[in-house]
């Protein structure tokens, strides 16, 4: 059976030098080509893949693809892709179940004009999807508009190869790069307790699956893809992940969990960890919603409230801030923001570019407002 480490090595993820870029420890090297970076694994190295991060660029999660909390035109997501690639963001992370097929459809469209090697793509599984002729607008669903699909969960091996083919074709792509294990979480309201007899479901039927998916070319890694770090760690010990996507747990907001026990375990095994709502759904950008939900607690208004009266004393814009925040864990190999528009994603871009001195990351430590031990972004 082919390990990971003998997979990466051999089938090597590619991407543009623009997105994962140059801040790589000696345990890996980037070959530049025409099309882009090959990187390289290096067996001597014990922490190879967790030295491997973007200090400058990063991807574009597709959340406001699927039209998240509000209905966003064709042309207004074009133009966020358009911008982000722009700025040199080849990154691009779906999933069948933001906008019920609406933004892998929209992405696909987007990237099919692309040279398939210059981006790396993610989607999920863990849901299939069919036609719903008697859909109904529910005013209370994150995602807008009719969107005419129903789902059922399933995480069997017969779902995942059923929920990939789905993909492919909404997508109209060829390949998938990473497939990320979706909502299989205690977060997930519609599991609930029963969570863990998906989990097993999982353990039986799509871990081994992908694995053998990933062995056949079809996919090049996998992991997780949840709100809770749990699933996570539990994956780690029953299966052979080659990523995980950790969404809303490290932020400005909150970050100790993930800091002393999802980092430690990822980098153990040597698996990086791409970092999704770093702006806590929009929060720490001024949105009133926390974590894809209407009710925030009083104690994260009280807590930005502080970080943004820190941040305007250093001249220093807060959603950048969380943002480079995200970024600066070596574990931490991409942060994806969202973007409804070509201005949001520009600016998402800038963010990463801009110097933050390291003065407001001391004052954050003193106020206890971030851990002691929380990396801090290098002020260049």
């Amino acid at each position: 059976m082919l390990s990971r480490r003998n997979f990466i090595s051999k089938a090597a993820l590619t991407t543009a030098a623009a997105t994962f870029a140059p801040a790589l420890t000696s345990a890996i090297g980037a070959v530049q080509g025409s099309s882009g970076a090959t990187l390289q694994y290096n067996p001597e190295s014990h922490n190879a893949l967790a030295g491997y991060r973007l200090p400058a660029s990063f991807g574009l999660g597709g959340v406001a693809a699927g039209n998240a909390f509000h209905i966003n035109s064709n042309e207004e997501i074009e133009n966020a892709m358009e911008a982000a690639w722009n700025g040199g963001v080849r990154y691009f992370d779906t999933s069948p179940f933001y906008g019920y097929g609406l933004s892998e459809r929209r992405m696909g469209l987007f990237l099919y004009g692309k040279n398939r090697e210059d981006y790396i793509l993610s989607t999920k599984i863990g849901r299939v999807f069919e036609p719903d002729p008697d859909f109904r607008i529910n005013q209370e669903d994150i995602w807008k508009g009719k969107l005419n699909f129903k789902y059922r969960y399933d995480y069997s091996a017969d779902g995942v190869r059923k929920s990939v083919e789905d993909s492919l074709q909404r997508l109209g792509l060829a390949s998938i790069d990473i497939i990320y294990i979706h909502d299989l979480s205690p977060d997930n309201g519609e599991m609930g307790e029963q969570w863990t007899d998906y989990f097993e479901q999982a353990r039986k039927g799509a871990m081994p699956e992908l694995t053998r998916m990933r062995e056949e070319g079809i996919i090049k890694a996998w992991g997780m893809g949840v709100n809770r770090i749990e699933p996570i760690l539990k994956t780690l010990e029953v299966a052979d992940p080659d990523i995980m996507l950790s969404a809303t747990q490290y932020s400005l907001i909150e970050h100790e969990d993930a800091l002393n026990r999802l980092f430690p375990a990822c980098e153990k095994k040597n698996v990086p960890i791409v970092s999704g709502a770093p702006l806590n759904s929009g929060f720490l950008a001024g949105k009133e919603r926390y974590n894809y939900s209407n009710n925030i607690p009083e104690k994260y208004i009280a807590k930005r409230n502080k970080l943004t009266e820190i941040a305007k004393k250093h001249n220093v814009d807060l959603r950048t801030a969380a943002l480079q925040f995200c970024a600066a864990p070596t574990i931490v190999t991409a942060v994806i923001p969202g973007a409804s528009n070509g201005q949001q994603a520009a600016a998402n871009v800038a963010s990463m570019e801009a110097i933050i001195p390291k003065a407001f990351w001391q004052e954050l430590k003193k106020e206890k407002l971030i851990a002691a031990n929380a990396p801090e972004p290098k002020a260049n």
